[in-house]
């Protein structure tokens, strides 16, 4: 490795740790400014779980937050202090390609990548089910509804549908079911039952109170009963936010719950599917981010290092908010979830392209 490239990465590594350090103080005095009085009512609370429960996981969940604009802001930062000092200029003087000069950056980027995959993909997870149950043991208001899901609604197959009013998470319980099938647009078979119960020892469902109704061409053939034993294809881990449950499992727990849920037949699994690509395409981002900025940096402009940072800030700001639409989209039945989560990166991927393609030629 050349003197450049040692110059060149040490300014990258030492300016991402840096800003990455200014923020996250900054993220925590906030926090702790708005929590305080939170912490404070719970006597049982010590400093020492406030600590290693809440701060350390809080630090690891908004530094791999804060990364990307770390990444993107530090690069345009030193880059513009390296061109406004005129040592672009006398390394391109030197006979030094602009895709050569790259190669510094290309490194730092895949640094910063490898931290990302490994901290989205295994570190991340448990640092939100430790900060999670925090959260929901001393932050959150709780009241005797905590535990309840409201008019829970699941797609088991393509014809497949069941509705649950209330369903009470610890109990594993639930009251006014309906499971619907249909043969295109048709009704063809309808089960209620007041009270559906989920039965531990031989994993299947028991129903009370319950009434059957097929739909034939020329009649409808009902049925009523106290109690049913059904399987379904569904389990009360399919039930619960599923946000939360996506983003508390690491990569290999994840992709192993996707496979068992489509083999169970459920059709949506777009939110878990969301979650598993971003693992991979927030980190990915790091070389498409560090491209456009040294594109944007290298050249010595009038207003300098401010105006940089404005224009890089606002792109920030851009990638940011399509990647929020993407996930939105991409969380939807219809849609393919690899597709959406991979667009922001496309596109700024594009914009990479452009700007390095226009710097190469001068």
């Amino acid at each position: 490795m050349r003197i450049l490239d040692k110059y060149i990465l040490k300014k990258f590594l030492s300016s991402f740790a840096l800003i990455l350090m200014l923020l996250l103080p900054i993220a925590m005095a906030i926090d702790v400014s708005e929590k305080i009085d939170k912490f404070l009512r719970h006597t049982d609370l010590s400093l020492n779980t406030i600590i290693t429960d809440y701060y350390l996981n809080f630090i690891v969940i908004f530094g791999n937050t804060f990364m990307p604009l770390a990444l993107f802001i530090a690069v345009i930062f030193f880059t513009s202090k390296i061109a406004g000092n005129t040592e672009v200029i006398a390394i391109h003087s030197a006979k030094i390609s602009f895709t050569r000069f790259l190669r510094p950056y290309f490194i730092g980027a895949s640094i910063v990548a490898f931290i990302g995959l490994t901290m989205n993909h295994f570190i991340v997870p448990k640092s939100n089910k430790t900060y999670g149950a925090f959260n929901n043991a001393y932050l959150k208001k709780k009241d005797y509804n905590s535990d309840l899901l409201n008019n829970v609604n699941l797609q088991l197959g393509p014809n497949d549908y069941i509705y649950i009013k209330t369903w009470a998470v610890e109990r594993k319980q639930g009251y006014k079911f309906s499971y619907e099938k249909f043969e295109g647009n048709k009704l063809k078979y309808k089960l209620l039952a007041d009270n559906i119960r989920w039965s531990e020892a031989d994993t299947s469902f028991i129903l009370s109170n319950y009434q059957k109704r097929i739909i034939l061409s020329d009649r409808d053939s009902i049925e009523n009963g106290v109690l049913l034993d059904t399987l379904y294809t569904f389990t009360p881990e399919d039930l619960v936010n599923v946000d939360d449950l996506a983003k508390e499992m690491n990569s290999i727990q994840l992709y192993k719950h996707i496979q068992q849920s489509k083999a169970r037949g459920i059709s949506n699994l777009n939110t878990y599917l969301v979650e598993f690509h971003k693992r991979t395409s927030l980190p990915i981002a790091s070389y498409i981010l560090t491209f456009i900025a040294v594109c944007l940096a290298s050249k010595k402009k009038r207003g300098g290092l401010g105006i940089n940072l404005a224009i890089g800030i606002t792109l920030m700001f851009v990638y940011v908010f399509l990647l929020k639409i993407a996930e939105v989209l991409g969380a939807g039945a219809e849609t393919n979830a690899f597709v959406m989560v991979w667009l922001p990166n496309i596109f700024f991927g594009t914009l990479a392209i452009y700007l390095y393609l226009r710097n190469a030629k001068n």
